[in-house]
């Protein structure tokens, strides 16, 4: 409201100065023209028209108050606790260095009301002074360093290598008979490994886990590292791949030293084929030794590898190199499908846990309704989900749950994206099933597929 309509409402309000909707009209042209002082000057003048009952009445004014700097008469007329007199409130104590006050005050808004947060407010919240006294010139000085993370404790580590929380087979939704050959065939062994020493049956070994991306194949791998209660090394192809000739070959022997003096530990893989790709594709020497250069690695001739297991996961078994598979390397191949009804159900119930939802979600007709979805496509269905509700939270002015309408709109929205690697799949199990090693997916896909 610019100054020439505020002036005219004034001259209005002069003449009928009972008019009480003119009266809150201008106070909060006031504010929306970046004048609270002349908010101020009006609240002081018709104060015995304003209801002070009221809290509509109360929050204008208070925020008159705090914008013109006068912190102390505003958090005196917020005293409800609606939320948004809270999150007023925390301005006010935070103008009068009340920090833990200003925290409790804004926390509790934000609870009630979601549409509330304020993330620079909550920055300046969580600013920290910490303050050193020095000479100068046979003075003492103090410094102050403002700074929005805890300075007295040590952040470099948590930087560059932040803590990941343990994951379970609790975590992963669905995939139960995997899961029961896994933790039969690597989990038991490292859990007891004296009988299986008894048997000579050796703790370790390689899996190679393959299948449609986004269906688990990761989360699998951690999660059998959660249950084995092993170190978990998760290898990036950029921490092996090197521009010099023989760096990569030494960086990849490192990388299962570390493993060797850290067992029992987990070794994984993504995206194997990068490095272990088919031999005979490759006009490259140097392909071809950091792939014989891993085979040496997983036999483990100069180092014992006991206690060490190599999971490895791939989108393209077929270009992996057809020596991994030999017994005692990557002896066990797991297909990862994608999640069957019952794991849909299972998987959106938990990505919807914690989410404010509606009691009435039915995630089992949900799932029904998303034939071919991989984990990650359920993922982003709940997160379209959770964008409609925003949407409608911000609209409304307070917090919407999550509803059946709004998950079957995202149904409709997101798109399985597992059907190009099935069809891609199929071929190579009908044209190329050396040894029946794509036995698995042809079951899978004579008992979900078409055509």
């Amino acid at each position: 409201m610019d100054v020439t309509t505020r002036d005219a409402l004034k001259v209005a309000l002069e003449a009928s100065p009972d008019n009480y909707p003119l009266l809150m009209t201008l106070l909060r042209g006031t504010l929306a023209g970046q004048a609270p002082e002349e908010g101020i000057a009006l609240i002081q003048e018709f104060r015995s028209s304003m209801d002070f009952n009221s809290n509509e009445d109360r929050l204008l004014a208070a925020t008159c108050f705090l914008e013109a700097g006068e912190a102390e008469t505003a958090l005196a007329l917020c005293h409800s606790e609606d939320p948004e007199h809270l999150a007023l409130r925390a301005r006010a104590l935070l103008i009068l260095e009340r920090t833990d006050e200003a925290r409790e005050a804004y926390r509790a808004a934000v609870k009630a009301n979601r549409t509330l947060e304020d993330k620079p407010f909550e920055a300046q919240l969580n600013a920290h002074t910490p303050e050193k006294v020095i000479e100068r010139n046979g003075q003492p000085t103090r410094l102050r360093v403002i700074s929005n993370d805890d300075t007295d404790q040590t952040e470099l580590n948590r930087l560059l290598k932040p803590e990941e929380e343990t994951v379970t087979f609790a975590d992963v939704g669905g995939l139960s008979s995997i899961k029961k050959q896994i933790e039969k065939r690597i989990i038991l062994p490292f859990q007891k490994p004296s009988i299986f020493e008894r048997f000579k049956k050796r703790v370790g070994g390689g899996i190679l886990l393959f299948g449609p991306p986004g269906c688990g194949k990761t989360l699998l791998a951690r999660a059998t590292a959660g249950e084995c209660n092993a170190a978990f090394i998760n290898v990036a192809i950029a921490d092996v791949l090197d521009m010099y000739i023989g760096e990569s070959e030494q960086k990849l022997h490192a990388i299962f030293e570390q493993a060797r003096a850290k067992t029992p530990s987990v070794l994984f893989f993504d995206e194997i084929e990068a490095l272990g790709g088919k031999r005979q594709y490759t006009r490259e020497g140097t392909s071809s030794k950091l792939v014989s250069q891993f085979l040496a690695e997983m036999d483990g001739f100069q180092k014992n590898n006991q206690g060490v297991l190599v999971l490895a996961a791939t989108n393209v078994p077929w270009a992996v190199d057809s020596a991994f598979r030999r017994p005692g390397r990557f002896d066990r191949v797991l297909f990862v499908p994608p999640p069957d009804r019952e794991a849909r159900a299972s998987i959106l119930d938990l990505h919807l846990a914690g989410r404010p939802t509606v009691k009435d979600i039915d995630t089992t007709s949900l799932a029904r309704a998303c034939k071919g979805f991989s984990g990650a496509d359920l993922f982003e269905l709940v997160e379209t989900a959770s964008d409609l509700a925003i949407e409608e939270s911000l609209q409304k002015g307070e917090e919407s749950p999550i509803t059946g309408a709004m998950m079957k709109a995202a149904v409709g929205e997101v798109k399985p994206t597992t059907l190009e690697w099935l069809t891609t799949a199929r071929n190579y199990a009908r044209y190329a099933n050396e040894g029946g090693q794509y036995d698995e997916v042809m079951a899978f896909l004579k008992k979900h597929g078409k055509g």
